[in-house]
């Protein structure tokens, strides 16, 4: 089976700094392009901290699509480490550095280094919207069930 490509402009923040790879895939089916840490040095987060992270590159993403930025399961479930507003967007009209909005939901300390694979960002096409403003939807079988509504 093949997949859908496409080829998007990325820059490095400081194009003399070339020591923190750009992203890539880890292996032949990833969906997630894993994102590393640009800090200077090491930055500690600690318990119930947010930090927000540097990754040292900027991408020109067409129109039609969007990065959204996910969380890493090992650092989830190794470290309690996630992102708050996961998954981020980033817009194809935005073209500052990508960052990550880390959170230590643990109980110590956790350490970011130089070159460390902090998240994950998956590129996918979106849809745009118009609204038809209508007096009723329609009903369903479902309606205004939710939050649970159906047991375990």
């Amino acid at each position: 089976m093949s997949h859908n490509k496409i080829q998007i402009r990325i820059a490095r923040v400081n194009p003399q700094v070339t020591d923190i790879p750009l992203p890539s895939y880890a292996t032949t089916g990833s969906a997630g392009i894993d994102i590393y840490a640009a800090v200077e040095d090491k930055l500690v987060i600690s318990p119930n901290q947010t930090r927000l992270i540097p990754t040292g590159f900027q991408i020109e993403l067409p129109q039609g699509y969007e990065a959204q930025i996910r969380p890493r399961s090992g650092l989830a479930i190794n470290h309690n480490i996630g992102i708050l507003n996961s998954p981020g967007t980033i817009d194809s009209d935005y073209r500052g550095e990508v960052k990550v909005i880390l959170r230590n939901f643990g109980n110590t300390d956790f350490v970011v280094r130089r070159g460390d694979r902090i998240a994950q960002m998956v590129v996918a096409p979106y849809v745009r919207v118009t609204w038809e403003e209508v007096k009723r939807i329609e009903e369903t079988e479902r309606g205004n069930g939710g939050f649970g509504h159906t047991g375990k």
